[in-house]
């Protein structure tokens, strides 16, 4: 492609108001363009990136098994309603009616969609397992879109899903997809970890996360370095310390005015935080968000709530905090509320609560603290469970070391989803005795624009954007530059053959033919970042050759003419080899 006839420009600036190198860049150097709030045009520069990694996808999943194909992107709700998830999921699906006046919606996933297909395609145990997959356009009203293509409403995904006659069919497709995961990410020159996951509105009995770890994520993680230990916080397990036993003693109310928080109330009693139970109250959605409910969470004073494992605990579709007047009506009194004596509330303790023993809770009085309270003895709890929030430090839960907390960005997910979702459309098989049993589906899923930004984060300097050469837009970028008279048009005119001659070799080439500064042309080029480099000059020609170099080098090799085909397909085979060599699967665990 000739950079004179390209569709998009170069800016010296990007927009005010962009934080993310990756997002900065990739509209700097003329990737993309926002058309609205977490909605971007990918330019033929990002479409050839994004394509060289949808091929990478394409051929990670054909390698364990699986078969492209396409389903729609607007589906009838009526496959939403059958499993559930039409009246589960909140406002980030887009809802809406064709002239029929009839419901519909815009894809976010389709495990719906290919559990009907099961119902309708697979009838016996000779057709299992199968792996299906398609690569095509999702849509999810994101209330918070953020960091350019790491975070939009409308995204490409690669979805695939496995369908098997049992559980341990299941279990190792979802390893073949854990391992052709990782293989995918190194081959495009992410480093990535997998952690264990909540499964989310997508049900199921396990999921991991494939995390790319960054100060601009949004997702905490809480790792092991130790054990190797991780997990999304939402789920991360931890050791919590033990609380000396004692012999319940009697309840007791003492008078504590003004301390309505756990640290005045430690201080006020001369105890630490872990000796107290804190309460918190919060408004559940149950049946789909369509009936709300009040829940207490009581956990002890030295750890924190996570709304997470609470959801999952009440079967909530969406927490938010309770109002005073709703928690007055159960008989508690907030900033002193224990749940000793409430009605018409959820109580939910953690697990550390029925484990210690003579804590301070409040006394639903204002200005009064219960001592000695007794999980079991005082009040009933509904659910015990862990509901703690992991935090940096924390003991892991498999060796008892101290963990970490990290950042990152979610690069792919993998879902153990069981037969939830052909069940609800009646899909089965029948097996060798003529007996219908259910189908057992996973479901895997990448966002190769998200990958296409993680992978410009990871891959940048100061100058520009520096693509892996198994993702770039084009193998070299050719750089003819003119001189004083009569070296312009030699220059170009060697340029011209040198264009076409690597073309015949094979090679994707960008040549920068515009009139521009020999500065201008390469400020351009280390800010699209293209692996190879060929400088075309009055000097390099004098020289014998012409100028080659790696974008992240400043070191350039002059290479005879006749030569530089063989040169650059070798260069360029050694960065893919060595990206293949780099290729880490961590053990499955």
């Amino acid at each position: 492609m000739r950079l004179s006839t390209a569709f998009g420009v170069t800016l010296r600036e990007a927009p005010g108001g962009v934080e993310a190198a990756s997002h900065r860049l990739l509209l700097r150097a003329g990737y993309i363009r926002q058309l609205g709030q977490g909605l971007y045009s990918c330019l033929p520069l990002a479409h050839r990136a994004i394509t060289k990694i949808e091929d990478i996808l394409r051929e990670e999943m054909n390698r364990i098994g699986g078969q492209e194909m396409t389903m729609p992107v607007v589906h009838p709700a009526d496959v939403w309603r059958r499993s559930g998830r039409y009246d589960a999921v909140g406002p980030e699906m887009a809802r809406f009616k064709d002239r029929k006046n009839s419901d519909l919606v815009l894809a976010m996933t389709h495990e719906e969609v290919v559990a009907d297909l099961c119902r309708t395609e697979i009838r016996s145990h000779r057709q299992l397992p199968q792996v299906v997959y398609h690569i095509q356009t999702k849509f999810r009203d994101d209330a918070r879109p953020r960091a350019g293509l790491i975070r939009v409403r409308e995204f490409t995904m690669k979805d695939s899903y496995t369908l098997d006659r049992d559980a341990e069919g299941l279990a190792r497709q979802y390893r073949n997809h854990y391992e052709a995961y990782f293989r995918i990410f190194w081959r495009c020159g992410l480093p990535t970890i997998a952690v264990g996951s909540d499964v989310g509105m997508m049900g199921g009995s396990q999921a991991h996360e494939f995390m790319y770890l960054t100060p601009i994520g949004e997702d905490t993680l809480v790792l092991c370095d130790a054990c190797g230990y991780a997990a999304n916080r939402q789920i991360a397990r931890f050791r919590k310390p033990e609380a000396e036993a004692e012999e319940p003693l009697p309840i007791r109310k003492v008078a504590t005015p003004g301390a309505r928080t756990i640290r005045d109330l430690g201080e006020f009693l001369g105890i630490p935080e872990s000796g107290t139970a804190k309460a918190v109250f919060l408004t559940a959605g149950l049946d789909g968000g369509l009936r709300e409910q009040l829940v207490l969470a009581v956990i002890r004073g030295d750890m924190e709530v996570n709304e997470t494992k609470l959801a999952n605990a009440v079967g909530a579709s969406w927490l938010r905090p309770a109002e005073d007047d709703a928690i007055r009506a159960s008989g508690a009194v907030p900033g002193y509320a224990s749940p000793i004596g409430l009605h018409g509330v959820t109580v939910v303790c953690d697990d550390s609560i029925a484990a210690s023993p003579n804590l301070v809770a409040g006394a639903n009085e204002t200005g009064f603290h219960l001592l000695h309270v007794n999980a079991g003895r005082d009040y009933e709890p509904d659910i015990v469970t862990d509901i703690a929030a992991a935090s940096e430090g924390c003991a892991c839960p498999d060796c008892g070391e101290p963990m970490r907390t990290s950042r990152g960005v979610e690069v792919g997910n993998i879902f153990q989803l069981g037969t939830r979702y052909g069940d609800a459309v009646g899909a089965s098989f029948l097996d060798e005795n003529g007996e219908e049993r259910p189908i057992w589906m996973g479901s895997y899923g990448i966002g190769s624009g998200r990958l296409l930004a993680c992978i410009a984060e990871e891959h940048h300097d100061d100058y520009g954007l520096i693509w892996p050469a198994s993702v770039a837009p084009f193998d070299v970028h050719l750089l003819p530059l003119g001189g004083k008279a009569g070296a312009a048009d030699e220059s170009v005119r060697c340029a011209e053959e040198i264009y076409r001659s690597l073309r015949a070799a094979g090679l994707d080439v960008l040549m920068d033919d515009r009139d521009e500064r020999a500065g201008v042309k390469f400020a351009d080029a280390d800010l699209i970042g293209i692996p190879l480099r060929v400088v075309v000059s009055r000097r390099s020609l004098g020289r014998g050759g012409v100028e080659v170099r790696f974008r992240e080098s400043r070191d350039a090799d002059v290479i005879p003419v006749e030569r530089l085909a063989d040169e650059l397909a070798a260069r360029r085979a050694k960065l893919l080899a060595e990206l293949d060599e780099g290729i880490r699967i961590p053990a499955f665990g």
